[in-house]
């Protein structure tokens, strides 16, 4: 990496033995700095410790008390305190920029190559991926950009991120650049990136999701650790219901799938965030 004040941050809660981000990244020509955020109520803190040179710490009850979780149910088995702390750890660690990955992805492959979509090739360079990422990052107003994912591509050629992809997507999960100097807080205790994208995106924020490389990652469930234990617990309705709880005139929930149907948020864009209105409208 070019940007020395660039860090790749690893979420990572239960697991010090399957962070498979890590060796992803370096596989994959991820050459930078990358630090681990990992919270005090972890019982393998220590391990993580061990088997890492860069591992931050911290305080996940004090962390809860900054923002809104959106219930009372005291159960902190999830990551949005460990993405609300990474504008702290990043300023504290001597970085402007950074990246939030979770622990579980398995690969970063192109989606959309030479003007065509595509469903093969590896990258084999993330840092000069990234630093593209990071230089468009730079020369907007964007609080944060994302990377796809796998689901973004239902459909193929035809999916709605690639169809009008010069409108980029004001969806935006799993991955964030971000920088210290655009701050923002992540809301509610799960479905946290739904939650923030479509309320504050409702109040201003700006977030999207850049179409051309997705990452990859072990299927909801299967990896212990995580946020796997909330999941199994509490089910996708209520994991989506916090979205309609912060923003009930766009986001609903309904049935997701073919065969094996499940409850999902569902946005309607057209109600979710503010428009520019044409020049054409302004009153001489």
């Amino acid at each position: 990496m070019k940007n020395k004040n660039f860090v790749a941050f690893i979420l990572t809660h239960g697991r010090p033995n399957k962070v498979l981000t890590y060796n992803t990244l370096r596989k994959q020509g991820y050459t930078g700095d990358i630090c681990l955020i990992v919270d005090n109520e972890d019982s393998l803190q220590d391990e993580y410790i061990a088997s890492f040179d860069n591992v931050y710490i911290f305080n996940k009850k004090e962390v809860s008390k900054t923002f809104e979780e959106a219930d009372n149910f005291e159960d902190r088995r999830a990551i949005v305190y460990a993405r609300n702390v990474c504008f702290e750890a990043a300023k504290s660690l001597g970085y402007r920029y950074f990246i939030q990955l979770d622990d579980d992805y398995t690969s970063f492959r192109y989606r959309y190559f030479n003007d065509e979509y595509t469903t093969k090739g590896t990258v084999k360079n993330l840092d000069k991926y990234l630093e593209i990422m990071l230089d468009f990052y730079k020369s907007t107003n964007i609080n944060s950009i994302a990377m796809a994912q796998g689901g973004d591509f239902i459909g193929g050629a035809s999916c709605g991120l690639l169809s009008n992809y010069e409108n980029l997507s004001r969806k935006a999960m799993n991955s964030f650049i971000c920088s210290t100097d655009r701050p923002y807080q992540f809301i509610g205790r799960i479905n946290e990136d739904v939650n923030t994208y479509t309320r504050k995106g409702n109040l201003g924020l700006l977030q999207i999701t850049i179409p051309f490389i997705a990452l990859e990652q072990l299927q909801t469930q299967a990896n212990t650790g995580g946020m796997t234990d909330i999941y199994k617990m509490n089910g996708t309705y209520i994991k989506s219901f916090y979205s309609v709880m912060f923003q009930p005139s766009s986001v609903k929930v309904k049935l997701m799938g073919f065969k094996n149907s499940r409850l999902h948020h569902s946005v309607k864009w057209e109600n979710t965030v503010p428009k520019i209105i044409s020049q054409k409208h302004k009153k001489q």
